[in-house]
């Protein structure tokens, strides 16, 4: 969990249910290291609150367990890097199932530190030392913000190398709009769109491909005409031949989180715990696909910012963006001119040049890896000087 300020940590204290006198004291405790363990039955809970204990840590679990009056619990664990370490140690000799939630523990602790390189056919990506820039190329007549811009076949490539030459690092390629509310288009309409331009960049452009796709054909035929990555929104929910397709192509794959399909995703959509229920279903996603034989080093995850979320979701996604380290993937956003922005700062789509630039760089600082954007030369520089800051790279 990435907690960031004393409201944010009474919250999660609260959610769990714990003592009322004791939120205050265990929430003050929220500024090291907080993984969250979801589902745990009393002796678990127990166990390991006593072991935290022992090394000087604490977690927070519902009240009704340490009184033996409830099943289940969610967890909170406070601690920093030695105790964490420490409680994982006692925990694998523990019975009641502990030693594979002490193994959990260790997988998240290692994926919050590592390096990512994204496998490409032909090529790798190394995503540790600057943010990747994915430049936005619709070949559509209705998406939200540039709908019929570059929906002809000499517009959408002139526009392709356009922001190749901007600093894009891979040129995202969609012949359907997935704007909230949208009819879904045909399988041979979105080829017909999208593969003589993929045809045409990957001809001209040493840029990298993705095809911005649900439908697992729309995928296999754009891999074969150039794409290196397939870029699913839906998170393989829309197309059970997906991940099998990606798999076989050996593409990369995005995958994305969504609630239900473009069409009725923001029809009243409601989280319990937004970040939580992202996480645990992009991970089974992921599982997905790699146990269908995608390769685990080509998967890339997306929170899916205005895919089935209200505003404040939206807000907490990138806040909070920092807990989807715990999937051990590379992280990609895509805020870019997006109705939060709108909301907030009450503009028109066409006026969320500034809103979209403090969104990327705050996904920066809270680990985003790539951010997938309209405006490529603006952000390009919003990148690197984010970059120098949070990374210490500063491009010459």
């Amino acid at each position: 969990m990435r907690l960031d300020s004393s409201d944010e940590a009474f919250d999660e204290v609260r959610r769990i249910g714990v003592d009322q006198y004791a939120v205050p004291i265990l929430a003050s405790k929220a500024f090291g290291l907080s993984i969250k363990v979801e589902s745990l039955d009393c002796a678990q809970s127990n166990i390991i609150k006593q072991t935290a204990l022992s090394v000087g840590a604490d977690a927070a679990v519902a009240r009704p367990v340490i009184t033996g009056c409830s099943e289940k619990t969610d967890l909170i664990l406070f601690a920093n890097h030695r105790q964490m370490g420490e409680i994982t140690r006692r925990l694998e000799v523990q019975p009641f199932g502990l030693k594979q939630i002490a193994q959990g523990l260790n997988e998240v602790l290692s994926h919050s530190s590592c390096r990512h390189t994204l496998s490409l056919p032909g090529c790798e990506l190394d995503l540790s030392e600057r943010t990747y820039i994915m430049g936005v190329l619709n070949v559509t007549p209705d998406s939200f913000s540039d709908g019929d811009q570059h929906f002809e076949f000499n517009e959408a490539v002139d526009w392709g190398m356009k922001i190749a030459d901007d600093g894009a690092d891979v040129i995202d390629i969609g012949g359907e709009s997935t704007r909230p509310g949208s009819d879904a288009v045909g399988v041979e309409e979105e080829l017909a769109r999208v593969i003589p331009v993929i045809e045409a960049l990957s001809r001209d452009c040493e840029v990298p491909l993705s095809i911005d796709t649900c439908k697992s054909k729309v995928a296999k035929e754009a891999v074969r005409a150039g794409c290196k990555i397939v870029n699913d929104i839906s998170g393989l929910t829309l197309d059970s031949l997906m991940a099998e397709t990606v798999a076989q192509t050996g593409a990369a794959l995005i995958v994305g989180h969504i609630r239900g399909n473009p069409k009725t995703m923001q029809e009243n959509p409601h989280y319990k715990d937004v970040m939580s229920e992202i996480t645990c279903e992009l991970r089974q996603q992921v599982q997905l696909a790699e146990s269908k034989g995608v390769v685990p080093s080509r998967i890339v995850v997306d929170p899916g910012i205005g895919f089935g979320k209200r505003l404040q979701d939206n807000l907490t996604i990138i806040r909070r963006l920092g807990e989807l380290k715990s999937l051990g993937k590379p992280i990609i956003v895509g805020p870019s001119r997006k109705s939060f922005i709108g909301k907030v700062l009450d503009l028109p789509v066409n006026e969320r040049l500034e809103g979209t630039a403090s969104a990327v760089a705050i996904a920066i600082a809270k680990g985003a890896h790539i951010v997938r954007v309209h405006d490529v030369k603006e952000m390009k520089r919003v990148c690197s000087l984010a970059d120098a800051i949070v990374k210490g790279t500063p491009q010459q």
